[in-house]
């Protein structure tokens, strides 16, 4: 049974005293669209500000390059914002990830721009909770942290990226490299607004694939033309029949044809695939090859592929599941509503780091709803009950030296 020492209860206090609310208030109030390159900058630079307040190194990581097909098949850049990395202590013996994002789904045109209260307690407004309160979580569970007797034997990474939204690509390398040797992580979606968490998560995986034909006159020659718009609507079917308890197939979109009198030699389909576990990851990137295969054997067309498996599947080993009691057992400590988890359809940025061999937790943040759409919504009263929540776990993890 976990139970909370004098010594504890004033860290918790003062982690529950930090203005999570008025950061809240101030970082979602600027558009930081995944892809609004300028409110990320904006916001990466308050984050650094804040983040300044702990001790150790505080630097701006630029994004690493990522690829995409456009619509016309060409191969582009897409530009992202830079990352912020916060260094603590590197040579404590107990080393801790925490991670989050500061990039919202919502584009710098989008309509969800403002802040409003939908009820006492209820705060509506884009990336409230998923995650900009989330990341006020981290720096008031760490302020307390660095302020206890426990400082000293911990130290951390703190990584917030720019393009979680998205897939993180362009922060993937850099989330492998700071999970490195991680005793544990903790990542802060938002929890369920009953405070369930996030447990097993599929991986997922977005493809493009790009299938090139042969033009001709759909009147007096088509059987000289080899239809790429025919080829793709056949692949999607193909593969949506791959379908199963352990993968979930959407095909998503196809971009391609043309005129009516013309024989589209060129089509893209936009595909997402979610293995429920590893073994099914290799066995639905296996299937999807030699599907590919049979349509250019069937329809005489070219296919290239292009995407990858970017969130593996994160199941619950031992060491996971030993992290979630204990998060539950400090939240029975702190009188929390008993705190569980379960299964879920999404993935995060909690995939890659349990790729690492890292236990993670990694809805962490305040309870929410209603992510990714205008009714967005955070239960402010949830910040200081998860910013103790954070800090007690990370007490805990540092007087054992292990989850």
């Amino acid at each position: 049974m976990t139970s909370i020492t004098a010594t504890e209860s004033a860290t918790l206090e003062r982690a529950a005293d930090a203005p999570m609310l008025a950061q809240v208030e101030r970082w979602a109030a600027i558009n930081s669209g995944t892809g609004n390159l300028a409110g990320l900058k904006a916001v990466a630079g308050q984050l650094a500000d804040a983040f300044a307040a702990l001790p150790g190194t505080v630097r701006l990581v630029a994004p690493d390059p990522v690829e995409s097909v456009a619509p016309d098949g060409s191969i582009r850049t897409a530009q992202r914002g830079d990352h912020l990395h916060v260094r603590v202590r590197p040579d404590a013996p107990v080393q801790l990830l925490l991670t989050g994002h500061m990039d919202t789904v919502f584009a710098a045109d989008h309509p969800f721009q403002q802040l409003r209260w939908l009820e006492a307690g209820v705060l509506n407004g884009p990336g409230t909770a998923d995650m900009k309160a989330g990341i006020a979580v981290i720096l008031a569970a760490l302020g307390a942290l660095e302020a206890s007797p426990f400082a000293e034997r911990v130290g951390y990474d703190v990584m917030i990226n720019s393009d979680e939204e998205t897939g993180s690509h362009a922060s993937a390398a850099l989330i492998a490299e700071l999970a490195k040797g991680k005793t544990a992580a903790l990542t802060y979606e938002p929890a369920l607004p009953d405070g369930t968490l996030a447990g097993a998560r599929p991986g997922s995986g977005n493809f493009s694939v790009i299938v090139h034909g042969r033009s001709a006159h759909a009147g007096r020659n088509p059987e000289d033309g080899r239809n790429a718009l025919i080829a793709a609507a056949d692949l999607a079917l193909r593969l949506n029949a791959l379908k199963s308890l352990e993968l979930k197939v959407n095909p998503a979109k196809i971009d391609g044809g043309g005129p009516n009198n013309v024989v589209p030699d060129q089509a893209i389909l936009r595909i997402n695939l979610r293995p429920a576990t590893p073994e099914a990851m290799v066995a639905a990137e296996a299937a999807l090859r030699g599907t590919l295969a049979n349509i250019e054997r069937d329809h005489d067309v070219r296919c290239h592929l292009h995407g990858q498996f970017n969130r593996p599947p994160k199941p619950l080993d031992p060491a996971a599941t030993r992290l979630f009691e204990l998060v539950r057992d400090c939240g029975a400590a702190l009188g929390l509503p008993p705190i569980r988890w379960n299964a879920t359809g999404g993935v995060c940025d909690g995939n890659n780091i349990a790729a690492c061999g890292i236990p993670v937790v990694d809805t962490m943040g305040p309870r929410g709803g209603a992510i990714h759409s205008a009714d967005e919504f955070l239960i402010v009263d949830s910040l200081a009950e998860r910013a103790q929540l954070s800090a007690l776990a990370m007490m805990k993890i540092a007087e054992r030296g292990t989850v």
